[in-house]
């Protein structure tokens, strides 16, 4: 008769599936967690202590650590040595190992990584090692013994049973998974345990979420994971997704710029995203008016474009989007009535995360090159100081234009020029070989706009991702009516974007700090 190890702590279907092992003929050992559950359910079991003649011992830390344990699975059956010394030792085969592990990421969830190194007893308590013990010695003798890590996989397993056809493709491919299942844990808590911010060696707790329609293109297949140990719930991957198809490689991509920027701003605001940059960003009022204000910088490029609120979505401004074709919306919620508005539009996307957007504290940002991953922290320091370098200082309302340009200058594709008037972006050049090109598209992209500003109202203001290498920026935007400038500093020609600067009457302030975005 053919032996299993059962020792599991999620215990979902695990009843019914040893039921089915017991009918085929199956003799079941098990933890004592596992075997109590098995004998209320009147399911003949032996105890592995019983096994291995020695008890549980420290709290349950040490179970199954036993030569009785893992020399009935690590034997090689076609071994005459292997066998003979089962046999020597009185050790029996086991034949199948059912295991899942200690609910760690749950753990690690509730219990956020502490700052001060102190970490919790509950998550150290939930660091499993006989079941990983386990699962490493079955998937390396995968050729002779069957490994389930998943209650998916139970009624498989029956299955193949019931028409003898468990054969060494499906074995292989369980233990895989029992492997990538122990990796994962691992670097579950490697992550939860390391405090060096660029360690020799690193794992990622990935998780996968759900395929997606395709990747950049049609022809690519992909996919979306969550990091495990991730408790931050503001993001774009905890959105719940209310109507529409399912979403794209390039939807996510677009949504997390549009999330990330909107939520620079306290007031009502609007950011249109379209090919990972801001087409449109404005504060209003309230939303309507921000929405309509962030359309009218470039609604040519806004067509199919992401769009981000940080404000709920109400009837007025639900017509307005009506208007237009796009993508894919996320906001904090949506009115009864703007939702049966924008549900009319069959391929729109409609997401709500109900939690403002909040950045984590010292994240690190990983990006694939060819055989390599590069590691950053993430780009989230506006300014050391603001400082004016020309004669004139910027007025209150240039100030205040100022202060709304660079924040989103950091969430632009360098070369990034934003042009502004008050709350309102009405320029962008982005993602350009050369800072004067994105000067000329942003000043270019301003024409659709002017007849739609009061420019007596707001003076017209420019922030640069970077330093000036030259002073042409300077002198263009001026014949294009910039009055002041905010921008990194530290070229070694800053004097002359300053004579510049001075010789128009214009403004500039100098950030210390700059934003290229690649």
């Amino acid at each position: 008769m053919s032996t299993v190890l059962i020792s599991v702590s999620d215990k979902t279907g695990i009843v019914k599936f040893a039921r089915e092992l017991k009918n085929l003929g199956w003799n079941i050992i098990s933890s004592g967690g596992t075997a109590k559950i098995l004998k209320e359910n009147s399911i003949d079991c032996r105890e592995i202590s019983e096994i291995t003649g020695f008890p549980e011992i420290l709290n349950g830390r040490v179970k199954t650590l036993n030569p009785k344990i893992h020399g009935g699975i690590l034997a090689i059956r076609n071994k005459n040595d292997h066998m003979k010394q089962l046999q020597k030792y009185n050790i029996g085969a086991i034949d199948m190992v059912v295991v899942n592990l200690y609910p760690l990421e749950e753990t690690i969830n509730k219990t956020p990584k502490p700052e001060d190194k102190k970490i919790a007893q509950d998550v150290i308590e939930n660091i499993d090692i006989g079941g990983v013990t386990l699962f490493r010695a079955a998937a390396k003798n995968y050729k002779d013994v069957i490994v389930i890590c998943d209650s998916k996989d139970y009624s498989v397993i029956v299955d193949n049973l019931k028409s003898k056809s468990v054969n060494e493709d499906l074995k292989l491919n369980l233990a895989a998974k029992a492997f990538r299942y122990t990796a994962y844990y691992d670097s579950l808590i490697s992550n939860y345990l390391t405090y060096e911010k660029f360690p020799t060696y690193v794992s990622m707790p990935l998780k996968k979420l759900s395929d997606l329609r395709y990747g950049e293109n049609p022809h690519q297949e992909a996919a979306l994971y969550s990091n495990g140990t991730e408790i931050n719930k503001s993001v774009v991957i905890s959105a719940r997704q209310i109507h529409g198809k399912e979403l794209s490689y390039n939807n996510y991509l677009d949504l997390e710029s549009a999330w990330r920027l909107v939520h620079e701003f306290d007031a009502p605001a609007c950011t249109i995203i379209k090919h990972n940059n801001p087409c449109g960003c404005a504060e209003g009022s309230y939303t309507k008016d921000a929405y309509l204000k962030a359309l009218s910088c470039d609604p040519i490029s806004a067509f199919g474009g992401i769009i981000a609120f940080n404000k709920p979505v109400e009837e007025d401004t639900a017509e307005e989007i009506g208007k237009i074709f796009v993508e894919c919306v996320i906001a904090p919620g949506y009115s009864k009535n703007a939702l049966d508005i924008l549900i009319r539009k069959k391929n729109i996307r409609l997401l709500v995360q109900e939690i403002p957007y909040k950045e984590d504290k010292n994240v690190i940002e990983y990006r694939t090159v060819s055989h390599g991953i590069l590691a950053q922290d993430r780009d989230n320091l506006l300014s050391v100081e603001i400082k004016p370098i020309t004669r004139r200082q910027p007025t209150r309302e240039e100030n205040d234009s100022l202060d709304f340009a660079w924040k989103i200058a950091r969430h632009v594709k360098s070369n990034a020029i934003i042009l502004a008037r008050g709350r309102q972006i009405v320029g962008i050049g982005a993602g350009q070989m050369s800072r004067i090109d994105s000067l000329k598209i942003a000043v270019e992209k301003m024409k659709y706009i002017n007849h739609i500003l009061d420019e007596k109202k707001f003076s017209l203001v420019l922030a640069s991702d970077a330093f000036f290498p030259f002073s042409d920026v300077v002198e263009e935007s001026a014949k294009a009516g910039v009055t002041a400038i905010i921008q990194p500093g530290g070229s070694i020609k800053d004097e002359d974007s300053v004579r510049a600067a001075d010789d128009r009457n214009m403004a500039m302030v100098v950030t210390g700090v700059r934003h290229f975005k690649h």
